[in-house]
């Protein structure tokens, strides 16, 4: 992808996010009363356990936890492991103190984004979570990367599981929560803070990002004693977690990506992109659209009409004057914005535009959804809150 100075080319708004590879097994959680299983890139662990609103309210105050042993879980030993996976990513890795959490991608050769790395240093292993059923290919790629260095890689997803839960730097996990002493460090997702050497895209000033409202945990625990763990904590189960998500503006890899996307487009750059560090793969594309371009495409969060029970799937188009300009990449049902969506649009396109969003292909959708275009009685209303500004 070259970067972008001109007018949107084709901004590539057809696109439909990867649906990404099979989730694992079934987590025991899913035993719990009222869990109903999710479906998509979440299955395995459980959409919501009966009460998704009281499950969203109890998650945003720290109070439950959700299941995220979906996720998969790698490890990186050996003496080399740190300065090998900084000249392989997008972050600055290279003397990691033990106990800090980052975020890193790795970007194919033309700077589109492949794996999303959530890492943490115990002093001797490197732990990284990334998206279901990713862990298998992310191993793989590494092992053919590691030459003579002396590292060790491992899929450890049959052994450990994650759990999610709202917390901030230094406060306590929920009351109920038994995580061994010997656990490994848990990962405090660093969004929305910008790094010091990093950029922000967004269209809003640092101290007013809702992404502030949302601390985010990650907490390693034995898959054994999952169960155990969790204890009588209060469950939320993915409806909650997305919602909380998307109203963060948080991009996830499968989600807000697809073949096409580079780091940019999501102002994924605050988090993971170290712009001053040495080679990595698709570090041109990176500098390049930075330095002398713009991304053709930005992410928006979409306000939609609540008279509809559907909510849009990821891929229905977003349509402006009869054209498609972008499209829905995760809708949710926040408990308190209501119906909302985060959706790749053209750099392009007015913020004030009007927009209708396509209802086609929806659980619950009218019988005559169609193609969203503004006359059509199948799609929403939408208007758009900028979130990488054009």
């Amino acid at each position: 992808m070259t970067a972008d100075t001109s007018a949107d080319q084709s901004a590539g708004t057809t696109a439909v996010p990867t649906a990404g590879p099979t989730p694992g097994p079934a987590s025991p959680l899913l035993a719990r009363p009222g869990a109903v299983p999710a479906e998509g890139s979440d299955t395995g662990v459980a959409w919501h356990y009966g009460d998704p609103n009281r499950e969203q309210r109890l998650l945003a105050t720290g109070a439950a936890v959700t299941d995220l042993s979906h996720r998969g879980v790698v490890t990186v030993t050996g003496p080399d492991r740190l300065s090998w996976l900084h000249s392989l990513t997008t972050q600055a890795l290279t003397g990691l103190p033990a106990g800090e959490s980052v975020e890193s991608l790795v970007l194919s050769p033309h700077g589109h984004v492949e794996h999303a790395l959530h890492v943490v240093d115990d002093g001797s292993t490197v732990w990284v979570t990334v998206e279901p059923g990713t862990a298998p290919a992310l191993v793989d790629w590494l092992r053919r990367m590691q030459f003579m260095l002396r590292v060790e890689v491992a899929d450890v997803t049959a052994a450990w599981a994650v759990l999610g839960v709202v917390v901030a730097p230094g406060a306590a996990l929920p009351a109920g929560l038994r995580v061994p002493d010997d656990a490994p460090p848990a990962w405090q997702d660093p969004w929305p803070r910008l790094g010091a050497t990093s950029a922000s895209y967004s269209a809003v000033p640092d101290d007013e990002h809702p992404g502030l409202e949302r601390p985010w945990r990650e907490v390693l625990v034995p898959r054994a004693a999952l169960d155990e763990v969790v204890g009588d904590t209060p469950l939320a189960g993915s409806w909650a977690s997305e919602a909380l998500r998307v109203a963060a503006w948080r991009p996830r890899l499968g989600h807000e990506s697809d073949h096409r996307t580079i780091p940019h487009e999501d102002d994924w750059l605050r988090t993971a992109v170290h712009l001053q560090k040495g080679c990595y793969r698709g570090q041109e594309t990176v500098a390049r659209v930075h330095n002398l371009g713009r991304p053709p495409r930005r992410l928006v969060l979409l306000h939609l009409d609540g008279s509809e029970h559907a909510l849009p799937a990821a891929g229905a188009p977003v349509v402006h004057g009869g054209r498609q300009v972008g499209f829905v990449t995760t809708s949710a049902r926040h408990h308190e914005l209501g119906p909302v969506a985060l959706a790749l649009v053209k750099r392009s396109l007015a913020v004030d535009a009007t927009l209708a969003v396509s209802l086609a292909g929806a659980d619950g959708a009218p019988a005559d959804a169609g193609d969203g275009t503004d006359t059509d009685p199948g799609s929403l209303a939408a208007s758009q809150e900028v979130v990488v500004r054009p």
